[in-house]
């Protein structure tokens, strides 16, 4: 279910951490157990399917996900406990809809630093996600330093952001904005072999 969709929705936002992931391995009979020496992405067929129902929406009953994926209640409260505790679901959230809180301006920055140096680099990366204002912050490669997806209530307020973000910023050497006309898709679910 994507932002662009709907007002609000509920989500898990999943986070990649191998060796919590192969510390994740369920047996036949639905109990979890940490074994460190799994193969990375070790999440059985049951873990995966549950994921699947669960990104999509956190608030499905657990007796709806047990009846999709043929366990108990139960085991899926378990595992859902587990995936949770394990940092395979990193968290939950509500999804809100930009514009129903008038934030019409979504921006995708593209950020080049004046140099790569790890201090210069990590300086920027805590810049940035201090900034409420940037929803996302990718560091790249490929000629950019980092990628931004800022969002702010008009051009007002995106300006006054670019200023002290990167106008005055003395680690910014340059910056391009590129506007979203329309949100055509801003999806977290992820594809979930």
């Amino acid at each position: 279910m994507g932002v662009c969709c709907h007002a609000a929705s509920f989500i898990i936002v999943f986070a990649i951490n191998a060796p919590l992931i192969r510390q994740l391995n369920a047996t036949n009979t639905h109990t979890m157990i940490k074994n460190p020496a799994s193969p990375p992405g070790s999440l059985d067929s049951f873990d995966r399917a549950i994921l699947r129902i669960i990104q999509r929406d956190n608030k499905t009953p657990q007796r709806t996900i047990a009846a999709s994926v043929n366990l108990s209640a139960a085991a899926v409260q378990r595992r859902i406990a587990a995936l949770e505790a394990m940092e395979v679901v990193a968290r939950n959230v509500a999804i809100v809809d930009p514009a129903a809180v008038s934030l019409a301006i979504t921006a995708i920055v593209e950020v080049h630093l004046r140099d790569e140096r790890a201090g210069t680099v990590d300086a920027a990366k805590a810049l940035f996600c201090e900034t409420p204002e940037v929803q996302q912050c990718f560091y790249v490669t490929g000629g950019v330093s980092f990628v931004l997806i800022i969002v702010t209530s008009d051009m007002r307020a995106y300006e006054r952001l670019t200023r002290r973000l990167f106008a005055e910023n003395e680690l910014v050497d340059r910056f391009r904005t590129l506007i979203a006309l329309d949100r055509v898709k801003a999806d977290t679910a992820i594809v979930i072999p």
